[in-house]
């Protein structure tokens, strides 16, 4: 099987050609591929098939096997894929996604190639049933949180197709997120597990953010995670609306339209390598 090795900020994905290529058991695949010692090493398996209503559709999975219903990198390196591999001409695109249908424009440089992607990602959503968060408040906002004896937090919550737990502090790159970050994906207050983003924010356009995901561990970049980091700061009344964010893995500009109410995600989408692999 073919595979193709792309990254969004440093958020490394295998994508495969689901037009010409088939896996019967993608759930294993992103498992034993995934592994950085004895497989290819990623974040995860992104599958790029046919849709009967979009361009496009994904659908992606976590390195330890789990469904996730959006990804914000990996639906920019999905644009980069089906244009510069010629499967479209467009440069607007739309994308079937778990999470709805999300717009991609695209914009390629000189050789051709598409060097960056905005991807539409629609309203976030603060409602807590929906996010989905126990809580006894209708919105997860600034609210404290005990996880075990040794850690609790103020957190937001919220949902950009995904859910994510935003936590504003400082010293973000001393945390021990090996530590801090499985237990707080697994606790009781988020059924579906989460996200987890710890933010420092430097000025009020500009923040650091570190981020536990779900089924991965920490990663280089999330860029629903950024979106998310990025409205939480805004009703927290501590960010504007159009941000950088700086990651591990580089940066990411986001903003939140007050017009549309819709969240833009806009960086970079990178080719790696390209090999084959038995399944």
């Amino acid at each position: 099987m073919k595979f193709t090795k792309m990254h969004g900020t440093g958020n490394d994905y295998i994508y495969v050609n689901g037009f010409i290529e088939q896996i019967d058991n993608p759930e294993n695949a992103a498992i034993t591929w995934s592994d950085r010692h004895t497989g290819i090493g990623s974040d995860g398996l992104v599958l790029i098939l046919p849709s009967e209503n979009c361009d496009f559709r994904m659908r992606m999975f976590n390195a330890d096997g789990s469904e996730s219903e959006m990804c914000g990198n990996a639906s920019r390196c999905i644009g980069k894929y089906v244009y510069d591999k010629r499967m479209t001409t467009k440069t607007s695109l739309t994308l079937e996604t778990l999470a709805g249908v999300k717009i991609l424009e695209l914009y390629p440089g000189k050789d051709g190639k598409v060097e960056k992607v905005t991807v539409d990602m629609g309203e976030p959503e603060l409602k807590a049933t929906s996010i989905p968060v126990k809580t006894e408040f209708d919105e997860l906002i600034n609210r404290p949180l005990r996880f075990d004896k040794k850690i609790k937090y103020n957190v937001t919550a919220v949902s950009m197709g995904n859910p994510h737990a935003v936590i504003f502090t400082e010293g973000i790159d001393l945390l021990n997120l090996e530590a801090i970050g499985p237990v707080i994906e697994n606790s009781d207050y988020f059924p579906r597990r989460v996200n987890t983003e710890f933010i420092e924010i430097t000025s009020p356009d500009r923040i650091k953010m570190r981020v536990w995901e779900r089924g991965s561990g920490e990663t280089m970049a999330c860029g629903t995670g950024a979106c998310a980091s990025v409205v939480a700061g805004v009703v927290n009344g501590k960010m504007a609306r159009k941000v950088t964010v700086e990651l591990k893995g580089g940066e990411l500009q986001i903003e939140w339209s007050a017009l549309d109410n819709h969240v833009y995600l806009t960086g970079p989408a990178t080719f790696v390598f390209e090999g084959e692999t038995m399944q």
